[in-house]
């Protein structure tokens, strides 16, 4: 509207007014239609409100009558349970009269007092019988109240929605009569204003066309001038161009000489190396002949070794059979070790079941009495107490494990793998269990080179997984698969693969420098005894043994301990070979000795003392000062019967003597003397007085 020229305001001003004028009409018919509707359900609603007032009104009056009625009710229980109590208390007066009259007469007082009673009781089931009634007669009339109150209702109800339809109704047509006019208005308004624009339109087309034809020529203009710029622009690189192809054809020259040049040269250079080629035969035919004069001192070499393997045979023979009675004697004392402890745990066992026994009967005889003093004395309902040690039979079956494979593995690994330094090193060495006397850094080498170098017996779905841990938890979780190939459980046989490992090495190692043919060691003492002391080795070996001097990892036990084994060096293509000689030699041990396995079990006694404890205080401290209390106040009740037996003795005594009394009374006054006395004592006595042997 600003580029037509036009004032958008008045436009805005106007469509204002036009939708004021229809929401006017709307929101007058919304407040009329809302008016009537809140009339009429205030106008429904006044007879469910004066419904529940009367509601309210009735519950409150039945709340009091009902508090008045139960006052009324425990008034009279009252009075008719003493009225109750002093008629049965005089049944017992009634017992003890011998009389008739007065049996009658206190007869006829009870079937009075009856009366009185159930009178009273009928006059009070009269009176709520006629509540009764006279509720059921206002249910009634509340009933009928209710039908017309609900009658009045449904009539307001339909009145209000007829004059609802009616309202809305009319309300409807003039809404729609306001919208109609409003919708011609608003077409002739529209209608003008499209005029106005497509004029305003038409002007801006024709401007719009001036205007580009304009821009078209000055257009033409620059892309002749740009024409012109580009063919002197196009001429300048052509000229430059070949110069340039000029001078790489000189470059091209110079090249071509200087490759004739280097031809020359290399041809020298080829007649050079062949007099080279021809010396190093030479050279080669005297190392032939060197080679043969080494080979007559390894033969040499050869005889020497063969007497002293003899020799080591010999020995290893008799060490061998000493070996076999050494351990022949320790199986022997294992035996006998095994023997004793059997007996020793069944001679334990005897005993703790006797003890046990004689413990239990006392803690049963313990709890009978405290039985009896609840249920007889105390009149208390007794429950058997459930402890834990009540059901036990024998030793407690505590036993000490050892540690698994892994968890001390585990503990070996820790050594050194911090970054705290030698501090934290030896604190972390202090803190872990050694190994028997092998080094701490020792194992953990050897177990690194075991995880390392079989990795093959590790699942392959283990691998993938592996690859995301740190060195050290791989390392672990390596050496968890590799024990449960090899069958590795206990600390025992892990003891047994680190000491396997550096016992099989210092072997070779000693085997070694005797100078066997082939090995490192005879080659060095080949070379040292050869002129010259050059090496003599194949020139693959050598580049072999260069290689793998590489990967090389030097194991050495320090020598802290007289104990510890000698210091070796172990590859790491030797971890393999080991591994597969301890597997057969462990194997062949577990087949060949199964029972020197069957370690006996360590029963762990650390709960024995509580447990004898427990049996020994099975009557809580609270029960015991129960029962010390209740034996003072035995003690007390016993003194009290030992007093009233003295008085019963006393009493019968007196009750004696009386009885003797009344005869001699009785012998006084059946006498004839009394006759002829002026006051004789029968005319004060009470002639129907009896001595108390003839009334009981």
């Amino acid at each position: 509207r600003e580029a037509l020229g036009e004032d958008a305001e008045p436009k805005v001003a106007e469509e204002e007014e036009e939708q004021r004028r229809s929401r006017k009409q709307i929101e007058e018919s919304r407040q009329r239609l809302a008016k009537l509707l809140f009339d009429g359900t205030q106008l429904v609603t006044n007879i469910q409100v004066a419904a529940d007032l009367r509601e309210t009104q009735r519950r409150a009056e039945e709340a009091e009558l009902k508090l008045q009625r139960v006052e009324r009710l425990e008034n009279e229980a009252k009075s008719s349970t003493y009225k109750f109590e002093e008629i049965t208390s005089k049944w017992a007066l009634a017992k003890e009269m011998t009389i008739p009259q007065e049996l009658w007469q206190l007869l006829n007082q009870q079937q009075q007092q009856c009366a009185l009673l159930l009178e009273e009781k009928n006059k009070l089931i009269g009176a709520l019988q006629q509540e009764l009634k006279n509720k059921d007669e206002q249910y009634v009339q509340a009933i009928k109240k209710q039908s017309d109150d609900i009658h009045l209702l449904l009539e307001r109800m339909e009145e209000q929605i007829r004059i609802m339809l009616k309202t809305y109704r009319h309300k409807l047509l003039q809404i729609e009569k306001a919208f109609e006019l409003e919708r011609r208005e608003l077409l002739d308004n529209n209608r003008k204003k499209w005029e106005e624009a497509i004029q305003a339109h038409n002007a801006r087309e024709l401007e719009y066309l001036h205007a580009r034809m304009r821009k078209v020529e000055e257009f033409e203009k620059q892309l002749n001038q740009l024409r012109v710029e580009d063919e002197e622009e196009y001429n300048s690189m052509k000229i430059q161009l070949e110069n340039d192809v000029q001078n790489l054809e000189r470059q091209l020259q110079q090249m071509k000489a200087v490759y004739q040049l280097n031809q020359e040269k290399l041809e020298y250079n080829l007649q050079v190396l062949k007099k080279q080629d021809e010396e190093n035969t030479i050279i080669r035919s005297q190392q032939k002949r060197k080679l043969n004069r080494l080979h007559s001192l390894l033969n040499n070499l050869r005889t020497k070794l063969a007497k002293q393997e003899k020799q080591f045979r010999e020995e290893n023979q008799s060490l061998a059979a000493d070996c076999e009675r050494i351990t022949g004697q320790c199986k022997e004392v294992q035996r006998r070790m095994r023997h004793f402890a059997v007996s020793d745990a069944e001679k334990f066992t005897e005993v703790w079941l006797l003890n046990e026994e004689e413990a239990k009967g006392l803690m049963r005889k313990a709890l009978d009495a405290d039985r009896i003093i609840h249920s007889q004395q105390l009149g208390l309902p007794w429950e058997e107490p459930r402890h834990w040690f009540l059901n036990n039979v024998g030793p407690l079956g505590h036993y000490k494990a050892k540690r698994m494979a892994t968890k001390l593995a585990a503990e070996v690994l820790t050594v050194g793998s911090g970054e705290g330094g030698k501090g934290n090193t030896a604190k972390v060495e202090d803190r872990v269990t050694p190994l028997r006397n092998i080094s701490k850094k020792t194992a953990k080498r050897i177990l690194e080179l075991v995880s390392d170098e079989s990795g093959f017996l590790i699942e392959s779905k283990l691998l993938r997984p592996l690859r995301a841990l740190g060195r050290h938890e791989r390392t672990l979780m390596k050496l968890d698969s590799i024990f449960a190939a090899l069958e590795i459980d206990s600390e025992d046989d892990l003891y047994q693969l680190v000491d396997f490992f550096l016992k099989y090495k210092a072997q070779e190692v000693a085997v070694s420098q005797v100078g066997a043919p082939g090995t490192a060691v005879g080659r060095a003492q080949q070379s040292q005894g050869s002129p010259g002391g050059e090496d003599v080795r194949d020139p693959a070996e050598a580049r072999e043994d260069s290689g793998s001097g590489a990967q090389r990892d030097e194991l050495k036990p320090p020598r802290s301990s007289p104990g510890s084994l000698p210091s070796v060096y172990m590859h790491a293509d030797d971890v393999l070979r080991i591994l597969k000689a301890f597997v057969q030699d462990f194997h062949k041990l577990r087949e060949k000795d199964g029972s020197a396995k069957e370690v006996l079990q360590v029963r762990d006694s650390s709960k024995d003392g509580e447990y004898w404890e427990a049996l020994a205080h099975v009557i809580p401290e609270p029960t015991l000062k129960l029962w010390d209390a209740l034996a003072v106040a035995l003690e007390e009740y016993y003194e009290v019967l030992t007093r009233r037996a003295s008085l019963l003795a006393e009493a019968a005594v007196l009750r004696q003597q009386n009885s003797e009394l009344c005869l001699l009374l009785e012998e006084y006054v059946s006498s004839g003397v009394n006759s002829k006395l002026p006051s004789p004592p029968t005319q004060w006595m009470d002639p129907n007085l009896s001595c108390p042997g003839e009334a009981q």
